[in-house]
């Protein structure tokens, strides 16, 4: 989901949603999106579910930061090996002469 992947950037994109514990205020995420805030908490909670965001409440705000062991993972899971090949010689993505 396009929106999840934006708020997945942007967490990581903060000092605090790179710290564990540290985090990133909600309040600071809602603004870069045409959503109500029901709806970006909905699809913050997918994230949290999958594993790849925590949280903590503190107050009346909670704060996000990245999993980097499930992040890690998928970016594992995501990235193409080095050795992979168009069929010929040249590897997949090399820039041509």
């Amino acid at each position: 989901d396009p929106i999840r992947l934006r708020l997945l950037s942007l967490i990581g994109a903060h000092a605090g949603g790179r710290q564990v514990g540290a985090g990133v205020c909600v309040c600071e995420l809602t603004g870069a999106f045409a959503v109500t805030a029901p709806t970006i908490s909905h699809h913050l909670k997918v994230l949290r579910q999958a594993g790849l965001i925590d949280s903590e409440r503190r107050g009346t705000w909670v704060y996000y930061w990245i999993v980097p062991h499930a992040l890690k993972q998928l970016a594992g899971v995501l990235a193409l090996p080095d050795t992979v090949t168009d069929g010929a010689t040249t590897p997949v993505g090399a820039d041509y002469p």
